[in-house]
């Protein structure tokens, strides 16, 4: 076999795993695989502002590709500031690589300079966390790497590569070398046939669209299945755009914080749920009590320990929800259709009647009426990216989300700041097949202060998208009400300070970007205009900041039973 360089190996792995970009920030510990990709020269790589910032690219570029995204850091600090980005996207089982480098194995024990344990430190929020030692294994660790990343619940991954060990050469040929096979959970027959009899013998059944269904590309087999039992679909936040919410099927969104008014209705009124990819995190079910009820559960999950974390189903399936869907839609092909009965009409009802209002026309604006303007103005084949905070909240309630990985949403981890590195690896994700479809990231006025010398990423990559702020001008610290069991989201207003001189559309001009601030709610839709027209002129981040009231509030509870509504319904 020829004798090559070994990180020019690894560069020729990253390429036949389906890698074309990737996100980083160079230093001494990691130059072998920097000067690797130079010479190629087929891996375009954005250089970031902060090593978090490169993980929430990756996570971004991988929530839109289904590919595992790759992030890259020197050594030490590079790799400890990926740790939250690690942690998000294992919480949100999102397939990312970070390579890090490392001092020469030879004084890693001796307190080097930057020389620290990364593995030992990324190893509660990874799948696998390993470092390299000798060279000849590297072409094989990185493989196994994203096999890991693909397999079963989806993760992130960490290989910490000694700089001594990058210099060398290895035997080693590309032309007999491939990605390693994933293996794919199929299911039990006689437990498709039991959630076959079990969905057949209910009278009010709930199809619940989890990650998992997004995750395992089964949107197509789960619509099918839903409109050939005539079985009604909810989705969870993650699960968010697995159906076409415009869909007559599409039952709402349950929860205690994001969701729907028809949804939780809808939810109560049902006798069976079948759970497709769903953790059942605690902001989806609320009191458990009430959220289980006398209902049966069927979960279906690829991750043997989802089933019965949080409570025992009636049945559960480990499985990969598309083959499960399949397997599932063939037993009932079987058996014949089911006609549209009672419980699709009243579902129907639910959502035509049990809605929040959005038509306010108060100024300072209210929450509601931004997500009315995004929806009307935005089409389906918007991409969207949303972090933590109330308006998530308001986004999970108010948003509409009509196709799968279109609605990109940090659930579980929630940092601060996700949005703009994670639009950039979400628009990086779309440069061959949907160059031109357009990137919007909703962010609060808090959240945009964390990562925003991301910006200058995008500025300097000529990475197009629009940021639309939700600003209320002021810092609040959220008190967990006692008597509402910790689930009260009311602001406590803390800490204020004064924008007057601190201007968000200022903080834009200086990382070479453009932005306008709106007031009234009559502005907001040729604001958005106007952004969109910037966006393809400069090439560049274009902010709409709207200044909302500033003690706002999100319908929620701690049981999806009584929930608090702050504003008038319909």
């Amino acid at each position: 076999m020829p004798k090559i360089p070994v990180m020019q190996a690894v560069v020729e792995v990253l390429k036949s795993e389906g890698i074309d970009t990737v996100f980083g920030c160079p230093g001494a510990a990691i130059l072998p695989l920097y000067k690797a990709m130079e010479q190629d020269g087929s891996i375009e790589h954005l250089i970031v502002r902060h090593e978090e910032g490169a993980t929430h690219m990756a996570d971004g570029w991988s929530r839109t590709t289904g590919n595992v995204g790759v992030a890259i850091g020197t050594s030490g600090p590079a790799g400890t500031n990926m740790i939250t980005g690690l942690y998000t996207a294992q919480a949100d089982s999102v397939p990312i690589l970070c390579i890090t480098g490392q001092a020469a194995v030879s004084k890693l024990h001796q307190e080097a300079f930057q020389a620290v344990d990364i593995v030992s430190i990324a190893a509660p929020v990874t799948k696998w966390a390993v470092q390299v030692k000798e060279a000849a294994q590297m072409p094989w660790i990185f493989r196994e790497a994203f096999r890991i990343a693909r397999s079963g619940r989806p993760g992130p991954v960490l290989i910490d590569l000694p700089i001594d060990v990058q210099k060398q050469e290895i035997e080693w040929d590309s032309t007999i070398d491939e990605p390693l096979p994933v293996q794919k959970s199929a299911p039990s027959d006689a437990r498709v046939e039991r959630a076959l009899e079990m969905l057949l013998a209910a009278e009010r059944p709930l199809l619940l669209a989890g990650g998992g269904v997004i995750l395992g590309e089964a949107s197509a087999e789960l619509l099918e299945l839903a409109e050939f039992l005539q079985i009604p679909i909810q989705a969870t936040l993650m699960g968010k755009g697995a159906i076409d919410e415009d869909h007559p099927l599409y039952a709402g969104m349950t929860g205690i914080q994001t969701s729907q008014r028809y949804g939780n209705a809808s939810f109560l009124e049902s006798d069976l749920v079948l759970a497709l990819g769903a953790r059942f995190g605690d902001r989806h079910t609320g009191d458990l009590a009430t959220y289980r009820g006398d209902r049966k559960f069927i979960h279906v999950d690829v991750e043997p320990t989802q089933i019965g974390k949080v409570f025992g189903p009636d049945l559960g399936i480990v499985a990969d929800t598309k083959l499960f869907l399949k397997a599932l839609l063939d037993k009932a092909k079987q058996h014949g259709p089911r006609n549209k009965g009672a419980w699709v009409d009243r579902c129907q009802e639910l959502k035509r009647t049990l809605l929040r209002r959005e038509d306010f026309d108060a100024v300072p604006v209210k929450a509601p009426r931004v997500f009315k303007e995004i929806n009307e103005f935005y089409g389906p084949d918007t991409y969207f990216v949303t972090a933590i905070g109330l308006y998530q909240i308001w986004s999970g309630q108010h948003q509409k989300a009509h196709k799968p990985r279109h609605y990109q949403v940090c659930g579980q981890a929630g940092p601060l700041g996700w949005e703009i590195p994670a639009a950039i690896g979400v628009k990086k994700a779309l440069k061959k097949s949907q160059a031109d479809a357009e990137v919007v990231g909703i962010v609060g006025d808090y959240s945009f202060q964390f990562l925003v010398e991301e910006l200058a990423v995008g500025a300097q990559y000529e990475v197009p998208f629009v940021l639309i702020m939700l600003n209320n001008e002021y810092l609040g610290l959220i008190r967990m009400a006692e008597d509402h069991g910790g689930y009260d989201m009311k602001y406590e207003v803390d800490i204020h300070y004064d924008t007057t001189g601190s201007d968000n559309v200022k903080i834009m001009e200086a990382y070479g970007c453009s932005g306008v601030r709106v007031a009234d709610p009559g502005e907001i839709r040729g604001s958005l205009e106007w952004a969109r027209k910037e966006a393809d002129r400069t090439q560049r981040p274009v902010l709409v900041e709207i200044m909302i009231e500033r003690e706002g509030n999100t319908a929620n509870g701690t049981s999806i039973a009584a929930m608090r509504e702050y504003e008038p319904v319909p």
